[in-house]
Order: C-alpha cells, then sequence, then structure tokens
C-alpha cells in the first residue's frame, strides 16, 4: 500500500493537504484530511456522490479554505495567500471540469487559446502555434474554427482537456472525466490521461466513480468515506481488500452482497 509515511526523500509531494478539516453548517465534509501527491503520478479519488470528493479538488486549487489545517504546493503554504498572490501559483495547475465548461461564445481555438492570453504575454503567431501542439496532444488537430455546439461529448471533452494544458502545468485535475461518455469515448479520455503522464510528466488528480476508468489510469486510489480516507492503495489491491465499504463501491454491489461474498470466501 502507498502511503504518506512510505515516500522516499525524492518523492517530496508537489501538494499535500494536511489535517484539512471543512464543515457546511452541522454537515462534516472534511474530517482531517492528510494528503501527498506524488510529482509524475497520477492520483484517483473515489467515493459515493456527495461525500466530499469535488470538496478536496477546490480546496487543492484554494476555491475553498479549509476550517482548519494547511495546503502547500512545493514549500509554499498555498491556502493562506490573497486571490493576488494565488495567481501565478494556479496557473501551474489545469482543470478539467465534469461538463468541460467551454465557453460557447469562443471557438475551440479561442478556447485553448484563452488561458495563454490571460497569464502571459506571447505574440498571436505563439499562441496560434500553442493551440495547434495541444491540439494535437488530444488527437484534434485542424478543429480551431469549430464552435462548441459542433463538437460531440467527446470532443469536448478533449477540447477542455487541451485547454487544461495550455500553459504547461505541473498539476492537472480531473473532475469526474468520463461521465456522460459512452466506453468508446471514456477510453480516449483514459488513454490521453495516460498519455500525458507518459510524454510530459504531469501529476495528475482524478475524481470518478468510473472504477474501469480508476483502475486504468491510476497509480494510487484513495477511498473517501465520512470524512476521511478509508483506503489507500494500488488499483491492484482496490480488487484484493476485505474491506466492505471499499469492496460496495468497487463491485457496484450492495453491503450484503459483499459480506456474504467475503464470508464465502474465508470458509473456502
Amino acid at each position: 500500500m502507498v502511503t504518506d509515511s512510505a515516500l522516499r526523500p525524492d518523492d517530496t509531494p508537489l501538494l499535500r493537504l494536511v489535517d484539512v478539516h471543512k464543515r457546511f453548517d452541522e454537515l462534516v465534509v472534511l474530517d482531517g484530511i492528510d494528503l501527498g501527491l506524488v510529482r509524475g503520478q497520477t492520483t484517483v479519488i473515489i467515493g459515493e456522490s456527495g461525500v466530499g470528493k469535488s470538496v478536496i479538488l477546490k480546496h487543492m486549487v484554494c476555491l475553498l479554505k479549509p476550517d482548519r489545517g494547511a495546503v502547500y504546493y512545493a514549500d509554499t503554504r498555498i491556502d493562506s495567500l490573497s486571490e493576488r498572490k494565488l495567481v501565478p501559483i494556479r496557473s501551474r495547475f489545469g482543470f478539467l471540469f465534469q461538463l468541460s465548461a467551454l465557453f460557447d461564445s469562443m471557438n475551440v481555438g479561442e478556447n485553448i487559446a484563452f488561458p495563454i492570453r490571460q497569464h502571459t504575454r506571447q505574440s498571436d503567431e505563439e499562441i496560434a502555434r500553442r493551440v495547434r501542439e495541444k491540439l494535437e496532444m488530444v488527437g484534434l488537430e485542424g478543429l480551431q474554427s469549430k464552435w462548441p455546439a459542433e463538437l460531440s461529448g467527446g470532443q469536448k471533452k478533449r477540447v477542455a482537456l487541451a485547454r487544461a494544458i495550455a500553459l504547461d502545468p505541473e498539476l492537472v485535475f480531473y473532475d469526474e472525466p468520463t461521465t456522460g461518455l459512452d466506453p468508446p469515448r471514456a477510453d480516449e479520455i483514459n488513454e490521453l490521461i495516460r498519455k500525458l503522464q507518459r510524454e510530459i510528466g504531469v501529476t495528475s488528480v482524478v475524481v470518478t466513480h468510473d472504477m474501469v476508468s480508476a483502475r486504468k489510469v491510476a497509480d494510487r486510489i484513495l477511498m473517501l468515506h465520512e470524512g476521511k480516507f478509508i483506503f489507500d492503495g494500488t488499483p491492484e489491491e482496490t480488487m484484493k481488500t476485505k474491506d466492505s465499504r471499499v469492496r460496495c463501491f468497487v463491485e457496484g454491489k450492495c453491503a450484503d452482497d459483499v459480506l456474504q461474498s467475503l464470508n464465502v470466501k474465508d470458509q473456502s
């Protein structure tokens, strides 16, 4: 099992959550979360709907601030920074939203160019080159002039991913990246996540309900339950765990079915 305490010295986390607590009114969502993201790895966070997975992502990019605890990017504590000071740090992050969140009033090329124009002073020629490069990476060469309304769901996701990597980020966050896609299109996104890790060494965090996707892209899988991580291990270890809560989620079965299965195996 991969745990933060087992990290080697050269695996210093790129981003850390330290004893992060968050509640909304009386609802405790995060109850002392500790997590370190290893450079170049893909970490997948699973868990039931409404358990707080997206809340964790929002803390990582400081869209939410913890009630208690801290968030560090490299050696810098970032949850206490002002919005102005967060701007250059957030430029090192890419975010693929669940619903792609493309600007309908901009064509594909303009959507991808948007963060480049916002955060750099590059020439139009250089921006156009980078847009072409990112579209090639996601397999959509030549679609700069297309409008979001003309794209399929899978194409929208890939354009959104091209925009997420427009600034060559160190960290990319994926919020339910395969939601709404049929299995072949979902697998295209999975392959792109793996490609970015392999070719440019990006560090990734993926929030998903899709266990096929989780097992394909993850180096490490964590399960969030009642505000805490109850599992931390490799994809292979998710299939071997005897924790009925994890098995219920991974196998898509109710608790009684999983417990009966475990009892049968113990008796055999």
